[in-house]
């Protein structure tokens, strides 16, 4: 940036005292989910409630809103990052200056604890556990939308939070497309005679090797763990404190080799965009992804388009083999590859194929705006979900925690977020396709373990911008067009009929 004026410096100096809180907020709650006593955990909630409420009204703040006035009146000499903080923190306070701090703090506090309460109706199956801290955190949402004002419909004010400018009638649109193009797809599979097999997978992988190839891979894309951690939780996560901060974490089973590898993947895909941000942008409101879409397309893109792509196994599949002999010693890299590539229905998203995820999406996506638009009651909830399920896929959850419990995304009121995910598969591939044409012998990179250059092209074309960028800006300036799912659908029927000879 170039020399700053006293208003200039005056608004770096409220967007650092709010970095600062939030960072503390972040090694909360990182702690909290990876470890901290559970007995804690209630104190600890109201405590990261006190301190988040310190940055929302900072946010909000009469300095804030003298700054922006300053700031907004010479707008056209600023800079382009200056520009776009100031944007972003005008949206911030006008969106937020009716709410009453208390409320805020006191909905900080309710999700704090309900992410605690979430992981043990989890591990219970116990809806009914989980149920009125989802109530609560749904009502507080509900006169979050009156404050903020309602856009097409409440749940587009939700989706905005996450993808700026996203709307219902937009993704019903796209997803849709992605509807009338999958499902078909889905069903050739099932009537194929080509059923790859995968029982070598669900046999006893010990957890210490599989953490120990974990962070080997992690290596391998490029992920800097001066700069970062990888540890266990009951959700794998990412978190950021800052931009030489970003800490992962990742789930195993035992019974499940490729549950830790694939997560792993994806939050380091999610690392990798905050650890290469312009270090320029590090001490500013920039230092983030700019949606979570865009987000999202590196961690889909190095989980399953990188990541169970046949040249990554052609090339990491005898460091897994070398570490588990007895598992794998009669099963050959092909054999690998088709297996953890099958398409079949699933009641978990988390390990779903590539093809059927998007379903597990719209499912999460049909009903959050059942719950935002048509006022579902949560009593209800679980069979609505259960019934989708059953609908869109064939099969039944047998209890609320491999059902409707399974995500942490609610406990911490992240309702509009799920569409990210399928956002991300179809930014990856879009993006995916343009690598393509500038590095024809990105495949050749990946079969020799090159990855490195990959990660370079993706740090000059969206991780160095933070959230300087729109995402209609990314991806029209990386790929020359606007977002278009055609390439994910492209993508994933030439790999599908590849495995299943269709």
């Amino acid at each position: 940036m170039t020399t700053l004026s006293v208003v200039e410096q005056q608004f770096l100096d409220i967007i650092s005292k709010m970095k600062a809180y939030s960072e503390a907020v972040s090694l909360m709650q990182w702690d909290l989910r990876t470890g901290a006593p559970r007995k804690g955990a209630e104190l600890r909630s109201e405590a990261i409630g006190k301190i988040s409420s310190e940055v929302f009204k900072l946010s909000v703040s009469e300095e804030m809103g003298a700054c922006l006035d300053q700031l907004e009146a010479q707008f056209d000499s600023l800079d382009a990052p200056m520009k776009k903080m100031v944007k972003d923190a005008r949206k911030e306070y006008n969106r937020s200056k009716l709410i009453p701090p208390a409320l805020y703090e006191e909905y900080v506090v309710l999700t704090s604890k309900a992410e605690t309460i979430w992981e043990e109706a989890k591990d219970k199956g116990d809806f009914e556990l989980f149920k009125p801290y989802l109530k609560n955190i749904i009502s507080m949402t509900q006169q979050f939308i009156d404050y903020w004002g309602v856009k097409d419909t409440r749940y587009d004010t939700l989706l905005d939070m996450y993808e700026p400018n996203l709307t219902t009638a937009q993704l019903d649109s796209i997803f849709g497309q992605l509807k009338d193009k999958l499902v078909p797809l889905v069903h050739e599979v099932q009537q194929s005679n080509n059923k790859p097999d995968a029982s070598f997978l669900q046999v006893a992988y010990d957890i210490e090797t599989q953490k120990d190839f974990s962070s080997y891979l992690l290596g391998e894309i490029g992920y800097d763990f001066e700069a970062g951690r990888l540890d266990e939780s009951a959700h794998p996560f990412m978190i950021g404190l800052n931009t030489q901060d970003i800490r992962i974490t990742t789930k195993y089973l035992e019974n499940d080799v490729t549950s830790a590898v694939f997560s792993s993947l994806h939050e380091g895909g999610h690392a990798l965009y905050e650890q290469n941000i312009s270090p320029e942008l590090a001490r500013t409101s920039l230092a983030t992804g700019t949606s979570m879409g865009i987000h999202e397309s590196q961690s889909r893109l190095w989980e399953n388009i990188v990541g169970r792509s046949r040249e990554f196994w052609k090339r990491y599949y005898g460091e897994l083999q070398r570490r588990y002999p007895e598992q794998l010693g009669n099963v050959d890299v092909e054999q690998f590859y088709c297996a953890i590539n099958r398409v079949e229905p699933s009641l978990i998203r988390i390990e779903a194929d590539e093809v059927t995820y998007n379903v597990h999406i719209i499912i999460r996506y049909e009903l959050e705006k059942m719950l935002i638009n048509d006022n579902l009651s949560v009593d209800d909830l679980p069979e609505a979900w259960n019934s989708k399920y059953e609908s869109y896929l064939g099969i039944r959850p047998s209890h609320d925690g491999e059902g409707v419990l399974q995500d942490v995304h609610w406990s911490f009121g992240g309702l509009g977020y799920f569409p990210s995910y399928s956002l991300g598969n179809m930014y990856g591939a879009q993006m995916m396709n343009t690598l393509r044409q500038e590095m024809p012998d990105v495949d050749a990179k990946i079969e020799a373990g090159d990855l490195l250059p990959i990660k370079d092209w993706f740090t000059e074309h969206v991780y160095q911008y933070g959230s300087l960028l729109t995402p209609a800006e990314i991806i029209e300036k990386m790929t020359g067009e606007p977002l278009n799912p055609q390439y994910l659908v492209d993508y994933l029927t030439a790999k599908t009929k590849d495995i299943y000879k269709l």
